[in-house]
């Protein structure tokens, strides 16, 4: 019996669309093409993102931003909860993540027929989750499933990589996997030569970017209000906030101004990285809400864009940040794709390094990249970023009336992680 094209994605399905209507020239329209087997993306949300230790979320635990982001989705997915059969969460700092997870799920009002799982690639962790669940719908597993990333840096603050054994330091390329990632953004300008001016001049873009975005209100259909109890460092005592907005946005910064800042460590040649041209450490959480276009349009709620596939690559962990360089083309040649054909991408800006390499390398237009600004201007909370980047790219592809978006990551310990979404809720396109 012949296997029914609803259990394919990528190269393959295409390969049969086009045998059965012949040579179509346009890959993106044929992408473009609705069918009910997509996965779609019904919600798409996210707290807030704060400084660390500082910021308003930093007296707020994982679990509390899970129950607050998952609580949101149940609230805005019009759907009868026990529909939702399974959530992943990508997270990366937390202990006891397992139990945290479905303690929150069963917390924000999911009954015990949800169930929850966690997963870990550091910070692809939250595109990690999209694609468990997304590869679930489309196996038949699940018809509906929730993907999460959260992360709370203040309270699971990031320690480093753990201690190896001397067989593991003595293999040339695990041993790498032992190096910090400030001394990896430093690897990085020195193999490629990307020079500090560089780096500044990207930083201050993002800043830049993020500034108008939030001038102008965009960011607003992207984010949740959540309310958390905050300690007044003044006064000691805690009180109840409503927050509403990013808090990382420097105004104000130009090249000039992030070229003064003094090298975050010079012990690592060029020693070009600085507090101003890399990702903050930043709490906040981000949540999607998955099903199949078939059901979807049973339950007879608005979709907002559809999850077309992700693919992660390996490289050598010293330069782990030029990933996206290397995952980007994996994923437009699995899907007949050019980066012309891309509207947006959503890249993270762990560092400028890798930021300033990957955009030279993939030859992109910088106007397409981050638009919002990306983790230098609003952070890095490590497993959310993947589902924030998502929810971040559905909302500017509405704002532009465009439709495909790539989001992408260098992942620690050396790996690069990409995904392709596409809108489906603008009128302009």
């Amino acid at each position: 019996m012949a296997k029914s094209t609803s259990t394919m994605t990528g190269k393959r399905r295409l390969d049969i669309i086009m045998n059965q209507l012949g040579p179509v020239p346009d890959g993106k329209k044929l992408l473009l093409q609705p069918s009910p087997s997509d996965v779609v993306i019904t919600v798409a949300t996210r707290t807030p993102l704060t400084k660390a230790k500082k910021g308003a979320l930093k007296n707020t635990a994982v679990e509390e931003l899970l129950i607050a982001i998952l609580s949101a989705v149940r609230e805005k997915s019009g759907i009868d909860p026990a529909l939702v059969q399974d959530v992943c969460v990508g997270n990366v700092l937390a202990t006891d993540q397992a139990y945290l997870a479905r303690a929150a799920v069963l917390t924000a009002g999911f009954p015990e027929t949800t169930a929850s799982s966690v997963c870990n690639r550091f910070c692809s962790s939250g595109l990690l989750a999209i694609q468990s669940i997304a590869n679930q719908i489309i196996t038949g597993a699940i018809e509906v499933g929730v993907a999460v990333g959260a992360e709370s840096m203040s309270t699971t603050p990031d320690n480093g990589s753990p201690a190896m054994n001397e067989k593991i330091n003595a293999h040339r390329l695990a041993g790498q996997i032992q190096q910090p990632m400030g001394q990896t953004s430093e690897n990085v300008a020195a193999e490629f030569n990307i020079s500090r001016a560089k780096m500044d001049q990207y930083a201050a873009e993002s800043f830049q970017f993020a500034e108008k975005a939030q001038r102008e209100g965009w960011p607003a259909d992207e984010i949740t209000p959540v309310s958390v109890h905050f300690k007044d460092p003044a006064t000691g005592q805690y009180e109840t906030r409503i927050v509403s907005a990013d808090d990382g946005v420097r105004f104000g910064t130009t090249a000039e101004s992030l070229a003064k800042i003094r090298s975050a460590f010079p012990q690592w040649p060029p020693g070009h990285t600085t507090g101003g041209n890399a990702s903050q450490i930043t709490d906040g959480a981000a949540a999607v809400l998955l099903m199949r276009r078939s059901k979807a349009e049973k339950l007879g709620v608005p979709i907002l864009g559809r999850f077309v596939g992700a693919t992660v690559v390996g490289l050598e962990p010293r330069i782990m940040g030029i990933g996206p360089s290397l995952a980007i083309p994996k994923i437009l040649d699995q899907f007949n794709l050019s980066t012309s054909d891309v509207d947006l991408f959503e890249i993270n800006e762990a560092f400028a390094s890798m930021a300033v390499y990957c955009v030279e390398k993939l030859g992109l237009d910088r106007a397409k990249v981050n638009p919002r600004g990306g983790a230098i201007a609003l952070g890095h909370p490590l497993g959310c970023t993947g589902v924030r980047q998502v929810v971040t790219a559905l909302s500017e592809l509405r704002r532009q009336g465009k439709r495909l978006a790539v989001t992408s990551m260098c992942v620690g310990t050396g790996m690069g992680m990409a995904g392709i979404i596409i809108s489906e809720n603008n009128s302009k396109y």
